[in-house]
């Protein structure tokens, strides 16, 4: 049995999570990438007085209506005012004020003469061109008046909401937490990076790539560890992790040999099988699971192949958890510059680096063991089940990472 396609395991899996309503306060300075919990609204104008955008003179139009370069306007220059300051002095007919960009604009002025235009007096000064009534003049606010909705709830907060928030005055803001993931990975076969590499051993890479790439995608990481081919241990380990996460994601043990302990795992536990195998290549023999209400996410141990299922069955669970549809998956058409071979008797993903509308495959193995050729792909390329090669030049469906 080839097991669900792609499309029936992602629905059976979405179905049973919701997006997190937990809310917590943090920060501006770890604001982006969250996910805004509460409608925000301004309590200022913005700006909040009426301001320059040059450097110049603040005057009355009316005053330089008949300026020219033959015939300049001369004013009497009151006094200065530099962003930051407010003046003292009201502009009168036959006076200006000199005035910096972001400076309060002064009172009886209607206009902001820019200092190109004029002789850049001190005490008086020239003014060689006319301008309208409220040309380079910013009113108070202009960006946002008090009382305005400027960000609504579910607002994926970045670079520039985050600095509309601090143009708010606020230090923190309430948005959803995070959703929590466990990672556990499986085999007597594999230690850990720093212990010594013995007969038999090879040093475990999905941790690391699995933490990593969910720190990305901005979960947060409850548990990471390594646990042997002991069944009943590997229960307790994922029945502690489980109390302290919304999501379980393990690699290994779950094909059939005498050591894919996790299909005994989840009867120890007690779960609920949602299903076991999908119809694609690399990572058929995927097992998801329910514990006490949370998924139970077992990947295959083969780094390529969990690599892939991570994005194409946990990614779409991150991203309707978290309500951050930056983390849907992204599909476009490419035109392929190179060969795949092989016979795809179920739905391959192909790693694949895409540019300008074409995309390639990486020198070397693309077997599901190897994660080295993946170094440096950014897409991966879907190839239907029945297809029986790969051509350069036909175009292909890839997902984008």
């Amino acid at each position: 049995m080839s097991g669900l396609i792609l499309e029936q395991a992602q629905n059976l899996l979405l179905e049973r999570v919701n997006m997190i309503k937990d809310a917590e306060e943090i920060t501006l300075w770890d604001a982006g990438g969250r996910v805004l919990a509460k409608d925000i609204y301004a309590e200022h104008d913005q700006p909040p007085f009426p301001r320059s955008p040059l450097d110049g003179y603040a005057v009355r139009s009316a005053d330089i209506s008949t300026a020219s370069k033959d015939h300049p306007v001369r004013l009497r220059v009151l006094e200065e005012v530099d962003a930051g300051h407010v003046g003292s002095r009201c502009v009168e007919p036959g006076t200006a004020v000199r005035i910096m960009t972001g400076a309060p604009i002064p009172d009886g002025a209607d206009c902001i003469v820019g200092q190109e235009d004029t002789d850049y007096g001190e005490e008086t000064v020239e003014v060689y061109e006319p301008i309208g009534s409220y040309e380079n003049y910013c009113y108070a606010g202009e960006d946002y008046k008090a009382g305005t909705k400027i960000l609504g709830e579910g607002l994926l907060l970045g670079a520039v909401e985050v600095g509309i928030l601090a143009s708010l005055g606020l230090e923190g803001v309430s948005v959803y937490r995070s959703p929590k993931a466990a990672v556990i990975t499986t085999g007597d076969e594999i230690i850990l990076p720093g212990e010594e590499l013995a007969g038999g051993k090879i040093y475990d890479s999905n941790l690391h790539t699995l933490v990593t790439r969910l720190r990305m995608w901005g979960m947060e990481v409850t548990a990471k560890e390594r646990v042997g081919d002991d069944a009943a241990f590997a229960a307790e380990r994922i029945r502690e992790a489980a109390g302290n996460a919304d999501l379980v994601i393990t690699t290994g043990g779950v094909s059939v040999g005498k050591k894919d302990i996790m299909h005994e795992v989840v009867k120890l536990l007690g779960c609920e099988t949602i299903f076991w195998k999908i119809a694609v290549k690399p990572g058929m023999p995927t097992l998801c699971a329910q514990y006490q209400g949370k998924l139970l996410i077992c990947l295959s141990g083969n780094p390529y192949g969990a690599t892939v299922n991570l994005e194409l069955l946990v990614r779409p669970l991150l991203c309707k958890m978290s309500g951050r549809p930056d983390l849907k998956i992204r599909r476009v058409r490419a035109v392929t510059e190179s060969t795949f071979p092989k016979m795809s008797r179920v739905t391959r993903y192909v790693r694949g680096y895409y540019e300008n509308g074409k995309v390639r495959i990486p020198d070397g193995s693309n077997a599901s063991g190897i994660l080295s050729t993946m170094c440096g792909c950014n897409c991966l390329i879907e190839i239907p089940a029945g297809t029986s090669r790969l051509e350069r030049g036909d175009t292909a469906d890839i997902i984008l990472l």
